[in-house]
């Protein structure tokens, strides 16, 4: 990995990254921003972080890197600190719900994740889990919304976790499985 992205500060972190000379430009960006252009940066499906094609071992600097993640309304990724923004790629999630916490019971149940870069994120009205099944395979990929439109794809295990806490109920007519959290249920997909 190269050695520039060893940094403490996120504008320094993405100054650096642009492999020196890039002056970018502020014109148009109502936040004044320097706007870097795309970088060679990826989040990879599995919630990997990569930057020219070689993964980001230091999980601080993952971290850093999360905490000045934003998503534009045309969907793209952005890092941005209040200087400079550079785009970035997202195959899929930039995160990964790892963890779940259970309070509660049914109606009165909390869920509360914990993502690969250690968000904690109580699953209700305004952070909605959902499950989008895949039309050719019928395989459900479960996202729980962290932030400003920016999920965090639930893993495997955790959603198995999920499903073990998932009662059956009647929308439109279809039964379906259903996960209480903070006041709101949430479909998993249909019981049968």
């Amino acid at each position: 990995m190269d050695k520039s992205l060893v940094t403490d500060s996120p504008s320094d972190a993405l100054s650096e990254s642009l492999d020196g000379g890039f002056l970018g430009d502020k014109s148009g960006d109502p936040n004044g921003q320097l706007f870097c252009g795309d970088i060679d940066m990826r989040i990879a499906r599995d919630g990997t972080w990569y930057y020219h094609g070689s993964p980001i071992e230091r999980r601080q600097l993952v971290k850093l890197f999360g905490s000045i993640l934003k998503r534009d309304d045309q969907g793209d990724f952005w890092l941005e600190t209040p200087v400079e923004k550079c785009r970035i790629q997202v195959e899929d999630a930039p995160f990964q719900a790892v963890e779940m916490t259970v309070e509660g019971e049914e109606q009165n149940q909390r869920l509360t994740f914990r993502t690969n870069v250690d968000d904690i994120v109580i699953a209700g009205l305004e952070n909605q889990l959902r499950v989008v099944i895949d039309p050719v395979t019928g395989e459900p990929s479960p996202y729980l919304q962290v932030r400003d439109g920016i999920d965090a794809m639930i893993t495997r295990a955790v959603f198995y976790d999920l499903v073990a806490l998932a009662v059956e109920k009647q929308d439109e007519g279809r039964m379906v499985l259903g996960v209480w959290s903070n006041g709101v249920c949430f479909t998993l997909g249909q019981a049968d």
